[in-house]
C-alpha cells in the first residue's frame, strides 16, 4: 500500500465506550481491515483513535466506529484530519 494513497484521521468516540471491550474490538477490526494506528481511553470517558488507511478502507472503519462492539452505546464520533500520519505497521492499544 503506497503512502500517498492513505488518509489519516483522528477520532473521538463518545458514549458508553469504556469498560465494554471497545478498544479490543477496535484493534481487532482495524487489523482485519488493514488500518494502521492506535486506540486509547481518555480521562473524560471517551475513546481516542488515530487511523490511517486507503480512503475506502478508512470509510468502512469509520462506519464501524459509529456502531462499536455489541455492549457499546456510541452517541457521537468526532472526526478530524491528521497532518502527520500515524506510524505504519499495525494497530495497537495505548494506555
Amino acid at each position: 500500500m503506497q503512502e500517498m494513497n492513505r488518509v489519516c484521521r483522528h477520532y473521538r468516540v463518545w458514549g458508553r465506550v469504556q469498560g465494554v471491550g471497545f478498544r479490543a474490538a477496535t484493534c481487532q477490526t482495524a487489523r482485519r481491515l488493514g488500518v494502521d494506528g492506535w486506540v486509547r481511553n481518555c480521562p473524560d470517558g471517551s475513546v481516542e483513535v488515530v487511523a490511517c488507511a486507503p480512503p475506502a478502507v478508512l470509510a468502512e472503519f469509520e462506519a464501524w466506529l459509529h456502531q462499536g462492539p455489541p455492549l457499546a452505546e456510541v452517541q457521537a464520533v468526532e472526526r478530524t484530519a491528521l497532518d502527520a500520519p500515524a506510524p505504519a505497521g499495525g494497530f495497537e492499544t495505548r494506555a
